[in-house]
Order: structure tokens, then sequence, then C-alpha cells
């Protein structure tokens, strides 16, 4: 089932391109008229977002003058005030061209401007199945509900299926209705000619509290060979969805319907790093969280706050270490998400934002996945407590790197030495050093 939807994204992904693609020609015509007829287009449309030509020069031209400098100059000296000038430069450029502002992160293009009060402005995921776009839950759920219903006429069975598990937040209803949804199709595939499983009342309690309110559950009914009807009942009319088997080809289609109801495929999202560079400036000052980072209401952390205060006279009183490790416990509970920041020997800080419930071998590989040479390295706590292979498989919140905590980086072993003999080593690569907020 799996590879099935895997086929049916990367066909739309194939389409989308050749959409974006434009007309096509013979090979025996002349492109000139089809040239000229694009670009008359193109003055009557609207001005693109994207960066122009001679903006993206300036930013190359840019980047270039930061590379031929990394021979020379120590980044954690220098970095601060070459990104400045880059910015001064593609801003003096946007003017000239009456163009908005490109964004200062070049990996994460649509919002991750340092807020001056909080470490990050948000939580942000992607959908690699969809477009590689970088969005809140929030956006990415009405995304997804829209690209997902815009498939249905062209695949209403396996959309109508995504519908249902990945636009319903609600796991406990959407189970519910599949659970009917399901006996409704067995009923019909173990006695094809018993009638009195054609039908459905639109009236009838289960339908109408557990099937009706989901989305993506008419359209089910749809694909599976129903439509509404209104049939008399005893001398009065009532809303019916009919089983009508000619509308499909076959049992076999209600067996696929079933299976994929069952295997709770859906449309998945990734937790995006919102990779940033902090000057250490910047990186020394308190550190606030965005809500989206607590798994409480705001109704629910202010009550926590209110208990908090009542039990600061207790907190003075002598506990047991289970007592203070189940108080600690429950506060880091409170989160949903983990800041985590890897301070670097030249004095500058990696920034990304993880699950709680992440492992710390996706800290490291996220670590690696940054740096400019692939060399062995480990982290430490602050405290000194090094990181060793036991704790690669446990979660963020087992190792009570919750809600937000700081690494230190080091190269391993026998490089450490040779490392530190190299002059104006840079750690991180040169893309990542250009999202570094200066002081």
């Amino acid at each position: 089932m799996a590879d099935k939807i895997k086929k049916f994204f990367q066909k739309k992904k194939l389409e989308a391109k050749f959409k974006l693609a434009g007309p096509g020609h013979k090979l025996t015509e002349s492109t000139s008229s089809s040239s000229s007829s694009v670009v008359t287009k193109s003055k009557g449309e609207p001005k693109r977002q994207e960066p122009t030509d001679a903006t993206r020069q300036a930013a190359e031209a840019a980047l270039l003058r930061l590379s031929g400098q990394r021979k020379d100059t120590a980044f954690n000296t220098s970095l601060a005030a070459i990104q400045a000038q880059v910015r001064k430069e593609l801003e003096a450029e946007k003017k000239t061209k009456g163009e908005e502002a490109i964004p200062h992160t070049s990996s994460n293009p649509v919002h991750l401007e340092a807020s001056p009060h909080l470490a990050v402005n948000g939580v942000y995921f992607r959908c690699s199945f969809i477009n590689e776009e970088v969005l809140t839950k929030e956006e990415w759920r009405n995304k997804i509900k829209e690209f997902l219903f815009q498939q249905l006429e062209e695949e209403r069975g396996l959309t109508a299926c995504l519908i249902i598990h990945s636009c319903n937040y609600n796991r406990s209803k959407v189970t519910e209705c599949i659970d009917v949804l399901v006996r409704y199709l067995d009923n019909i595939i173990a006695n094809p000619t018993e009638t009195k499983f054609h039908k459905i009342r639109c009236s009838n309690a289960t339908f109408r509290d557990k099937v009706l309110p989901i989305l993506g559950a008419s359209e089910l009914l749809f694909a599976a060979g129903f439509r509404p009807t209104r049939l008399e009942n005893n001398g009065v009319e009532e809303d019916y969805w009919v089983f009508q088997p000619e509308l499909i080809d076959g049992i076999n289609v209600l067996e696929f319907l079933r299976e994929s109801l069952k295997s709770a495929d859906r449309v998945e999202l990734e937790l995006d790093r919102n990779t940033q560079v902090l000057s250490p400036g910047e990186a020394m000052r308190r550190i606030e969280l965005p809500s989206e980072f607590y798994a409480l209401s705001p109704e629910e952390l202010k009550k926590e706050q209110q208990l908090k205060s009542e039990m600061m006279e207790k907190q003075m009183q002598l506990r047991t270490k289970a007592m203070r490790e189940k108080e600690e416990l429950r506060e880091i509970r409170k989160y949903k998400f983990a800041l985590i920041r890897i301070r670097f020997p030249d004095g500058l800080y990696l920034q990304g934002t993880f699950s709680v419930y992440e492992k710390f071998s996706e800290v490291l590989e996220f670590v690696r996945s940054n740096l400019e040479h692939e060399l062995p390295f480990v982290l430490t706590a602050p405290t000194g407590h090094k990181f060793e292979i036991g704790d690669h498989d446990q979660t963020l919140i087992h190792l009570k790197l919750v809600p937000a905590s700081i690494l230190n980086f080091q190269f391993d072993g026998e490089i450490v030495d040779n490392i530190q003999s190299i002059e104006n080593l840079t750690y991180l690569k040169p893309e990542v050093m250009m999202t570094v907020q200066s002081l």
C-alpha cells in the first residue's frame, strides 16, 4: 500500500514539472516566435516574488568574497562584518529593483529571521510528498487538504483514504469512522447479493455521529459505488447512501478500499530543523521559546505557573531523589519540541529544532550534515559529561535535554591535536555560515 501512495505522489510531481516546462514545439518549428510570445505574455503577469538575476549575482558575488577570505581570516572574528555587508548589498539591490527583501536564511526562505525576544519564531515542517516548502503545521494542514481534494476526480478511492487519515486530527474519531466504513465494506464483500447491506440510512445514529463528520468518508463511499438517494420508507421519504454494483469494477475494488483504510497510511510531515548559526552575543541571550514548543495549552500553562508558585515553599523542604526526579520529569513533559545549540571552539553556535522524542543520534546527524570536514567528533554537556554510544539511542527527553540545551563540540581523539594546529579553521559549511546572526 505504501508503494501505491509513493507512486501516486511521484506521478503528481512529474505532472507538475511538465506544467512548469510550458508548451512544447516541433523540432522543425522555429523557436523565435514561441519565445517572443512567452515574453509578451510575461509582461502582463504579476511580479514574481523570486530574486532577480541581478540580486542573485550580488549574492553570489558576496559568497565568492566570503570564500576568498576564508584562507586569511577566521570566521568567528570577521563573519559578522562580512554578513552585514552582504545584507547591505542585497538590500541595496532590492531597493534598486523595487523588489521585496530576500530572506536572510538561504536554507529556509520563508520565515526564519530571528526575533529579538524568541530563540526561534516557531516550529516549521516540510512535506516531501508535495513540495519542499517550509511551513507551519497549520499551513501544511490547509495545503495538504487542498492538494488531496484536487486529486479526487482522478484517484477517488486512494485519495479518500488519505483524506480520512491526513485531514482529521481527532485520531479516536478517525478510528471509529474507519471501523464503521470497514464494516459496511465487509458486509458487501461477504454478502454481495444481500440487498439489506446495500443501503445506509443517513438518519442512522452511527452514520450520523461517526461517519458523516469525518472528512473523506463521503468520498470513500462514493468510490465504493454508493450514491446519495431518497427512498420511501413506510410512506416517508428518507435520505440513504445506496450501493450500486455497476458503478465499480467488481468486489476487488471494495477489498482494495478496505485494505487502504486499515493500512493507516497518511501524508506525513517532517520537522524542519530551522537551522541557524548564532554569534556568541546572540547565543548568550536568554532563551525564550514560542508557544508551539509546549504540549500544554496557554490556559494549562497558566495553571501550571500558579501551581508552581504555590509549591515554592515546599521546594525549600528536604525531598528524596525520587521526588526530585519525578518533579523534573513532570516539568519537561510540558514540551513537545527541544531547541539544541551546539557550541563550537570558534565561539559560534549551531541551532536546530527537534522533537523531544527524537533520539540523540538525530542530533549527531544534524551536526554531521552541517560540518565542513567529515571527521569524527564528540558532543559534551556543559558539565563535561561526554555522550557515549549508549546514549545515541536515548530520546532527548530521557537525556533531559528538553526544552533547550547547549552542547559543546570537539573533534575526537588524535584529530584534536592536528586540528588545533590549523590556522583559521572553519567548522561549518559556508552555506550554513551564511545564516549567522550578527551581534
